[in-house]
């Protein structure tokens, strides 16, 4: 891919994807050398490059490469922006390079002359174009959510439905088990640092006018890419499908590979799904064991602790002893002294009894006269609460008697309006069922005069005689029910 200042010779082929074709301007240069005069002595390739680079200033070329180097001739194969020609005279020959192409005639006399071909189907005569070296980014979905790393059939579709109604694309690129699907048909798997940068192509037309149109426009084109800034141009392979890519049989083989191969993967992705089971439970149960060794390491630990602290228990059951022992030494001086101290108060308590008695005296009789005023004031306050207490409950009891005589009177309507309704169905049903006893009359008259014998006359007249006997009984039963009803 090179960068391309000239688009004077552009032609549209996508322009709201920025795709153009643009007519390769490719020489063929070839430079007589002189003969040697000293032995040893030879003309640097690429000095003879800078010089012809030199000479064609200030045009440039885009690429320069030799073809074919002797001691008598250098042959340079170049590619310019456009097709002018050397302004100076030199010692060189150059002639418009042929560009590789098919022809007509190429695929015609191919698919006629191939075997285990059937130009009747798809795929198999000249309708598939082949192309290679297309630059992914210069393919790819622009819209959000898309990879802009890689082409897009959607694209590629509708690029080349310029040219004419398209049946089928494939990128096979972006086929995630080509590779495999390639490796079981014994196909040699090539590496280049570009197979990620530009990816080939299939696009078959429905119409064999369509693909000579294609292979027509791009007989003899570079593919270039125009944005708001640079324009950039590639050189594309384009060839005639030669291998049935997108023939049926092809495409069923294929499709029966990658099915293949995606239950393949799924067998593998079970099978790595219950390795990761077995490693899990593995792992399970070491860390089970381990848990286990710590349960009993940390069994062993209490152990320790408790037989130390039932030593030290031991320890605190003598010292408190001790401490209990002289506590009650102290306990008995105290009581001793105790008594002593009782013995001296007793006689104050008495003489402070006596006082207080008669005080106590004094006082019962203040309170005396205070209860008596109290009682009287209470006998009040509940007289008052009595009374107020009876007005409530008569008010209460008018309330309960008023809501009472509304809920019957509203029972009372209840009852009136679904006696009402029950009339009216059970006449409505009165009167089909008259209409259906009249129809039933009129149904047997009928088959009276169509010559009916008269024993078939008379079981009909007896079960019409027992239909209303049964209708007249449900009848009355109806009737019954709506008088208890009421």
């Amino acid at each position: 891919m090179q960068v391309c200042t000239d688009t004077s010779e552009a032609v549209e082929l996508f322009p709201s994807q920025g795709l153009y074709l643009k007519p390769m301007a490719r020489v063929s240069i070839s430079v007589q050398l002189p003969p040697m005069k000293s032995p040893g002595k030879s003309i640097s390739n690429w000095e003879v490059m800078e010089k012809i680079k030199v000479m064609l200033k200030p045009d440039t070329f885009s690429m320069l490469k030799v073809v074919k180097s002797t001691l008598e001739f250098i042959r340079f194969e170049g590619e310019a922006e456009n097709r002018a020609c050397l302004k100076e005279t030199l010692k060189i020959r150059v002639a418009e390079a042929k560009i590789p192409f098919p022809t007509r005639h190429d695929w015609d006399s191919y698919f006629r002359d191939a075997k285990n071909v059937n130009e009747m189907k798809p795929g198999e005569r000249p309708d598939t174009v082949h192309l290679e070296n297309l630059p992914c980014r210069w393919f790819a979905n622009l819209n959000v959510g898309h990879d802009l790393n890689k082409p897009s059939e959607y694209i590629l579709r509708k690029v080349f439905e310029t040219f004419g109604d398209v049946r089928l694309v494939d990128i096979p690129m972006l086929d995630p088990y080509l590779r495999d699907i390639n490796k079981n048909n014994g196909s040699i798997q090539t590496f280049s640092f570009s197979q990620d940068l530009s990816f080939e192509a299939f696009v078959q037309y429905k119409e064999y006018i369509s693909f000579v149109k294609a292979m027509t426009a791009l007989k003899g084109m570079k593919l270039m890419y125009k944005d708001e800034e640079k324009c950039f141009a590639a050189d594309m392979k384009v060839d005639f499908d030669k291998t049935k890519h997108l023939s049926e049989e092809n495409i069923k083989k294929r499709q029966i590979e990658r099915d293949k191969l995606i239950q393949l993967e799924k067998e593998r992705e079970d099978r790595v799904h219950r390795e990761r089971k077995q490693e899990e439970r593995r792992r399970q149960e070491e860390i089970r064991k381990q848990e286990e060794e710590q349960r009993e390491r940390d069994e062993r630990k209490l152990e320790k602790i408790k037989k130390r602290d039932a030593r030290q228990r031991e320890r605190e059951v003598k010292r408190r002893q001790k401490l209990l022992e002289k506590k009650k030494r102290e306990e008995e001086e105290k009581i001793a002294t105790k008594k002593a101290t009782e013995e001296r108060c007793k006689l104050l308590e008495q003489r402070q009894c006596e006082a207080t008695r008669l005080l106590n005296v004094l006082l019962d009789r203040v309170k005396e006269e205070k209860k008596k005023e109290e009682v009287e004031k209470k006998m009040k306050e509940l007289e008052e609460l009595r009374l107020r207490q009876l007005a409530e409950e008569q008010t209460r009891k008018d309330v309960e008697l008023k809501n009472q005589e509304e809920e019957r009177e509203k029972r009372k309507r209840k009852l009136t309006e679904e006696e009402r309704l029950l009339r009216e169905r059970l006449l409505k049903n009165l009167k089909l069922k008259r209409e259906k006893l009249e129809e039933e009359k009129r149904e047997r008259k009928r088959k009276e005069v169509a010559g009916k014998t008269k024993l078939r006359s008379v079981l009909v007249i007896k079960k019409n005689v027992d239909k209303r006997t049964r209708q007249k009984s449900s009848l009355t039963r109806l009737q019954s029910q709506i008088d208890l009803a009421r």
